[in-house]
């Protein structure tokens, strides 16, 4: 019998390479990480459709979310909305149904990754139907979870949208492994800045609805009066709500002066109602002028303590004080409770983390029977920008160290700030003495300030 291929028989035709696709995979392969959501939706359309795409993973610290499509979508979408669609795959390595995403129901697929607990989510316009790969089913008509569709065509479509996510979710765990020092300076600062804001925030909010209470819960007011006392400070505290973000992105710098005098007024209202007589030292009025930063943080920060201080039922005088010594702008509050106030607190870590975030320091001292005086000390000038430390040949993690060394923190403070244990943070001390021919702590700071360390 003749072979198909021997003379006088023509070859079969070979099947055409599906070019679109493999381009698809080798763009998402190369992908950094500032584009791949984008391109791994270039590759989902032909089989998922859908408006926009998601993907949530934690290990990307500094942009968890990675986004792409309708921005009434991707701007508004949430890492809560995408905590709980993640619990609701419930192990399920596809989930199809309706999810609260970007503020309201919407049509949605999603997919797992269970070597980064990282999730992708599809979402569709109300008026379209998602192309599920696993069921074919509208998500609109309830959510089901599937491990795997019937024979066919939708066996096909299934095993393409699962290897094209997984192989762009493994992307992102590689390219955030590997990550260089600049990257994950990048990230840092990203969660820094993240972490500010929703500090912010939280004690914005924690002292309207502490004055709220305060207020409706006044022996001195009759109900008449303590509803119209919480409806004035509701009202007043929807106004400073909405005008909050103008005034404090256009406030580049204020007079030490006006920034105490506007604390003392957001305190008023709970220094009112709040049964705790709270002393205002002023600060000299020829003090350097604070940067707006500073003066936002100085404000949030008095304002965390006071609610913590509070919430002492012994404490009944708090005093806050604010001074100058031409670099820093130091603050000092106090109460007269038995110093039972808890350092460790999630209320006092945040207010920590804060003052660390613009490289200042907080040093709390708690007397038992005789109150809690705590210090804060935060620099007016920016931290300098780091000098050539190239010749070093310092690893990411060993100039993170040397940074806050040079800030003055100690191994704890490290520590705390790095996530890491303080053995591995004497570990990288050490490291740092060798790399940098020194032989104690203060010789490696004072290098370290030569370079612009700070």
């Amino acid at each position: 019998m003749a072979h198909p291929n021997a003379p006088g028989h023509a070859a079969p035709a070979a099947p055409a390479p599906p070019w679109p696709l493999l381009h698809a995979v080798a763009r998402i392969a190369d992908a950094p990480l500032s584009q791949i959501a984008e391109r791994l939706r270039e590759a989902l359309l032909p089989f998922t459709g859908g408006d926009a795409l998601v993907i949530f993973t934690e290990e990307c610290t500094g942009r968890p979310q990675k986004k792409a499509g309708n921005k009434d979508v991707t701007a508004r979408v949430s890492v809560a909305e995408l905590q709980q669609l993640r619990e609701s795959l419930a192990g399920h390595p596809h989930w199809q149904g309706e999810a609260l995403i970007a503020g309201r129901d919407r049509r949605v697929q999603a997919l797992s990754y269970p070597p980064s607990n990282a999730i992708l989510v599809i979402t569709y316009p109300d008026e379209a139907k998602a192309r599920t790969p696993d069921t074919g089913k509208d998500p609109g008509t309830g959510g089901t979870a599937e491990a795997g569709g019937g024979p066919g065509a939708e066996d096909d479509t299934a095993a393409m949208v699962r290897y094209l996510w997984d192989l762009a979710a493994g992307r992102i765990q590689e390219k955030v492994s590997d990550a260089p020092p600049s990257y994950l300076v990048e990230s840092r600062a990203a969660s820094a800045e993240r972490l500010r804001v929703t500090s912010e925030l939280v004690d914005l909010h924690s002292t309207t609805l502490e004055t709220l209470l305060a207020a409706a819960r006044s022996p001195s007011l009759d109900d008449a009066a303590a509803r119209a006392s919480v409806t004035d400070l509701a009202a007043r505290a929807l106004v400073e709500l909405r005008t909050h973000n103008d005034r404090t992105a256009d406030q580049i710098e204020e007079p030490v002066a006006s920034a105490f005098e506007r604390l003392r007024d957001d305190l008023r209202p709970l220094t009112r109602f709040g049964g705790v007589d709270v002393q205002f030292i002023e600060p000299p009025l020829n003090g350097r002028a604070l940067p707006g930063e500073v003066a936002v943080a100085a404000r949030a920060v008095v304002r965390g303590l006071l609610l913590a201080m509070m919430e002492q039922p012994e404490v009944r005088r708090v005093r806050t004080q604010w001074d100058c010594d031409g670099e820093n702008l130091l603050i000092s509050v106090r109460d007269d409770g038995d110093g039972g106030l808890s350092a460790e607190s999630p209320a006092m870590g945040r207010l920590q983390r804060r003052v660390q975030a613009l490289a200042g320091r907080m040093e709390v001292d708690l007397q038992p029977g005789w109150g809690s005086d705590i210090s804060v000390t935060l620099p007016l000038d920016p931290p300098s920008s780091p000098g050539d430390v190239a010749g070093w040949e310092l690893a990411a993690r060993e100039l993170e160290v040397l940074q806050l060394l040079a800030a003055g923190q100690r191994n704890r403070s490290i520590a705390a700030a790095l996530t890491i244990s303080e053995n591995t943070v004497k570990f990288h001390v050490r490291n740092l003495f060798r790399k940098l021919g020194v032989a104690s702590r203060s010789e490696a700071i004072a290098l370290a300030h030569s370079r612009g360390l700070r």
